[in-house]
């Protein structure tokens, strides 16, 4: 499996076109004022297996996910950490941000984005290298 590439449920496909065009307004906030002219490529809705991860960077291998409150329910608490281990059984590295921190501290989300990229992406390099 190359480094992009995650197994997805081909079934998920119209979901994620529905998801893609119905982003929740932190979504949309953080994919328009951030993710999409980030200078490493970002993907929003991205599928893996029969989840969908809120974004997707493929090269340092990590989610990002933004929690709205039905997250912190028991049935949502136990769902995300079902998909975590999900993304993380392949080598995916799960961010979560609530959206009440996307909405009163934009920059220190972006901050905290940008950091794990650039750590992911130096982890990844020093594992091709040893």
């Amino acid at each position: 499996m190359s480094i992009t590439n995650l197994p997805y449920d081909p079934r998920m496909r119209e979901r994620v076109q529905e998801l893609r065009h119905k982003m929740t307004p932190m979504e949309k906030k953080l994919w328009y004022s951030f993710l999409r002219t980030y200078p490493v490529k970002m993907y929003k809705q991205r599928p893996i297996r029969t989840f969908v991860a809120d974004f997707y960077c493929p090269l340092a291998r990590l989610v990002i996910e933004l929690d709205g409150s039905q997250h912190y329910t028991e049935q949502g608490m136990q769902y995300d950490m079902e998909r975590s281990a999900v993304f993380e059984q392949y080598g995916v590295q799960v961010l979560r941000f609530r959206n009440q921190d996307v909405s009163a501290h934009f920059e220190m989300v972006c901050e905290q984005i940008h950091e794990a990229v650039v750590k992911r992406l130096e982890e990844l390099e020093r594992g091709k290298e040893g």
